[in-house]
């Protein structure tokens, strides 16, 4: 009663139910408190485990929105396998629009492997990474911008631990029809879905649809797409759910890799952030990533970034104020695969 996360969900049945992942967290306003987060299980007899989950951040709204549409969508008889969605994956971020828990400042994507005793976003994280990640064959973790960056539409997984892994891998990421899909390198124990999902020994794959708090037709086709494009690539489903025939992307995704912290400007001091270049920007080192003001001193001239590796423009700063330690600009760089 006073630990863990507590559900009542049965993977082994056939159609469609609803519970919640209940977690018990004591606050002041309410002893006995649960944090409730809602989850749909799908299934139809034996193939492909997928769990699709969002709100991981909750100010990013592109995969909650798409999950809870293909939740009420999906009709279970046209399904092969078992479909588990988590639209709320943070519920209490979720819920107050954050990127972090309001419960308890915790950023559940940095929260992994967790804790069955610890805070609220702890327990989380550990009933994912060790309940219901290992029932599964794939994960999708559905990301964006959220409130305060603008990012690059663009797939995402961690490099694996053989080449066969890391060969399905690239090729389930390359389903998402997306013209940009990135390799990382944050290692097997990375405090990430991601990295939970490696040690759960599944295979993770994530994205990023948007940014700015908030959801645009655009994005929305994408993020549509890209869920669409991976049911129909492991024949869960043989159409579309929740949009049309995923379009052919014109050329092969681009590959890119993220993996040292010279790829990345940050802020050095409290300022006001201008961005020089549009995301998808081809830059080279020495070129111009944008102008760093001080409102406060007037006669000082605003300080030009450049950025120290070339690459794609992959990432910028939303919020134009900025503090010390904000990533203002982001570049990857082009790999072969």
């Amino acid at each position: 009663m006073h630990s863990g996360v507590h559900h009542t969900l049965d993977f082994d049945r056939d159609g469609k139910h609803f519970d919640w992942l209940s977690i018990p967290v004591s606050v002041d306003r309410s002893p006995y408190f649960q944090v409730k987060v809602p989850v749909c299980v799908i299934r139809n007899g034996v193939g492909p485990r997928v769990l699709l989950m969002a709100g991981n951040h909750g100010d990013e709204y592109e995969g909650e929105l798409c999950l809870a549409r293909l939740a009420r969508r999906i009709d279970p008889s046209r399904l092969n396998g078992t479909l588990t969605l988590l639209p709320m994956a943070n519920a209490p971020a979720v819920r107050a629009a954050k990127r972090c828990s309001p419960i308890d400042g915790g950023n559940l994507n940095r929260a992994f492997p967790g804790d069955p005793t610890g805070t609220a976003t702890s327990r989380i994280a550990h009933a994912l990474e060790h309940d219901l990640f290992p029932r599964h064959d794939v994960v999708f973790d559905l990301h964006s911008g959220g409130t305060s960056m603008a990012h690059l539409p663009c797939g995402l997984i961690e490099s694996q631990d053989d080449a066969a892994t890391q060969s399905r891998a690239l090729e389930l990421m390359r389903s998402l029809g997306l013209p940009f899909g990135f390799v990382a390198e944050n290692g097997r124990q990375a405090p990430t879905s991601m990295g939970a999902a490696r040690r759960a020994g599944v295979i993770g794959l994530s994205g990023e649809f948007g940014g700015g708090g908030t959801a645009s037709p655009r994005t929305m086709r994408a993020t549509a797409q890209a869920i669409d494009g991976l049911l129909l690539k492991l024949a869960m489903i043989d159409v579309p759910v929740l949009g049309r025939i995923p379009t052919v992307p014109t050329g092969p995704m681009q590959i890119l890799s993220l993996a040292r912290h010279s790829q990345a400007i940050y802020a050095m001091r409290h300022g006001w952030f201008e961005p020089a270049v549009d995301l998808g920007a081809t830059v080279a080192a020495g070129d111009l990533a944008g102008w760093y003001h001080d409102l406060e001193r007037l006669e000082m001239p605003e300080e030009p970034l450049l950025f120290a590796e070339g690459g794609i423009v992959i990432s910028h700063r939303l919020h134009t104020m900025s503090e010390a330690g904000d990533c203002l600009i982001q570049v990857a760089e082009p790999i072969a695969q």
